[in-house]
């Protein structure tokens, strides 16, 4: 790792990293369809992968809507040096969230917080009082937030963020347009509309499994970069992978592969940023 001026450093970060211990109750989400990834995945798994391909660290991200999620990753974490940073779960809209929060002060792996909105039935879930409540309580105790939705959510997204300017967030997976069906005018519309806000960042991550599994091509996701690129600039932008839900679609290096192409005529610094940089600025990762 090299100096890059006062305290910073070129670290190669993956952003957005699942782990689990699979069973069918606990993961209703790993459907029927994605018989490749209904199995444990544990950091001894992806040790050798991150290796291999030079991550130095990466963001756990909660793959279970319960406080148990947060100790498990807290357990992983204790030993495996590599996971620099923990999104966990919190009951956002519950009124004994401030004491919750106080609570995991203690536990400065947790970096921020993620619900998933995209499977909530309503898209006006994100404007209800108490979930408003539930973020600007996270910015209070120094939080960030990690913002899982679909295309139809962006308005609804934008809306939000207008009563939370302070707040960080950052948008997962480009917020999931169908690339497989081509849907791209008006996520590319809303996606810009909400780049505007400047606490907002986008994780360049989980396009492959939003493209045809296995049957993708990197021009596929050529229009949704540049748009990303042009929208939020290079200072807002966060690789992650999405390991291991991105091996329904690719391997690791396939889909690593795929986003290192498309910035390699970037200069250094802007892939250090978008690579390694940001994620460590955004979860305030020292």
């Amino acid at each position: 790792m090299k100096p890059i001026g006062k305290n910073k450093i070129i670290m190669k970060i993956d952003s957005h990293v699942h782990f689990w211990q699979y069973s069918e109750k606990e993961y209703p989400w790993i459907g029927t369809t994605m018989s490749g990834i209904r199995r444990d995945f544990i950091p001894t798994d992806a040790e050798p992968i991150f290796h291999r391909h030079g991550i130095a660290g990466c963001i756990a991200v909660q793959a279970r809507q319960n406080e148990a999620e947060n100790e498990f990753m807290l357990s992983l974490a204790k030993r495996s040096s590599f996971i620099k940073g923990i999104v966990g779960w919190v009951p956002l809209k519950d009124k004994s969230l401030q004491s919750k929060l106080e609570a995991y002060a203690q536990q400065p792996l947790i970096r921020g917080f993620r619900h998933v909105i995209q499977d909530e039935p309503l898209l006006e879930f994100m404007l209800d009082p108490s979930f408003i409540r539930g973020l600007r309580l996270l910015h209070h105790h120094n939080y960030c937030y990690d913002l899982l939705i679909k295309p139809s959510h962006l308005p609804v997204a934008a809306a939000l963020v207008r009563l939370l300017p302070a707040q960080p967030i950052v948008i997962d997976h480009i917020a999931k347009p169908d690339i497989a069906r081509g849907e791209f005018t008006r996520w590319a519309k809303d996606i810009q509309r909400l780049a505007s806000f400047d606490n907002i960042y986008c994780k360049v991550s989980g396009m492959t499994t939003e493209a045809r599994w296995k049957e993708w091509s990197e021009n596929d996701f050529r229009p949704y970069l540049d748009t990303v690129v042009e929208s939020f600039g290079l200072k807002r932008l966060i690789y992650g992978s999405d390991w291991p839900v991105c091996l329904l679609s690719t391997d690791y290096e396939q889909q690593l592969r795929m986003v290192e192409n498309y910035f390699r005529s970037f200069s250094k610094p802007e892939q250090a940023s978008i690579f390694g940089l940001n994620a460590l600025e955004f979860y305030k990762i020292a």
